[in-house]
């Protein structure tokens, strides 16, 4: 069973997904994705569990521009390369950046070859399934500029500027 939640957040409406034990999807109610993800609401049923308990803790102090800890258990399914890259996302520091690029250096580092692409890298990004907690919206362009959120650069813009108080 597929339990579902939303949070009521300063930026709109946060919905979450769980299967009782962990989170395991986190978007903003509009966007692109949220409309596929939409049409499985019917199977979904609305509870209050430990964990949807736990994330709106987080995201209570998140947007009260506080560090919010360590996230709820998560349960995360992609390819090992979308784990792996997802991994990294959530060693970015609250507060700061990082580009495509430096991810891909990184991994191409671990696997001992040449170079990785950043496009790629921006792929397995855009296929996060817990937006905000795995921290996305700390990936950057070159040079910092604010690309591929796909809860809208605008939302990006604010979280960045919420953590950097």
């Amino acid at each position: 069973m597929i339990y579902g939640h939303r949070y009521e957040s300063p930026l709109g409406t946060v919905c979450m997904e769980s299967d009782g034990e962990a989170l395991c999807g986190l978007w903003f109610a509009d966007q692109e994705e949220a409309a596929a993800k939409g049409a499985d609401e019917a199977a979904r049923e609305e509870e209050t569990l430990p964990v949807f308990a736990q994330a709106d803790s987080w995201l209570d102090a998140y947007f009260a521009g506080e560090e919010p800890g360590p996230v709820p258990k998560l349960r995360l399914e992609g390819t090992p390369f979308r784990r792996r890259v997802w991994k990294i996302l959530q060693t970015i520091p609250y507060g700061q950046t990082v580009t495509y690029g430096q991810i891909a250096r990184q991994l191409a580092e671990e696997r001992g070859i040449e170079r990785m692409s950043a496009q790629a890298v921006g792929a397995a990004v855009g296929h996060n399934p817990v937006s905000l907690m795995m921290p996305c919206h700390r990936v950057v362009g070159v040079g910092g500029k604010l690309t591929g959120y796909a809860g809208g650069i605008e939302r990006k813009a604010a979280l960045l500027a919420l953590e950097r108080g």
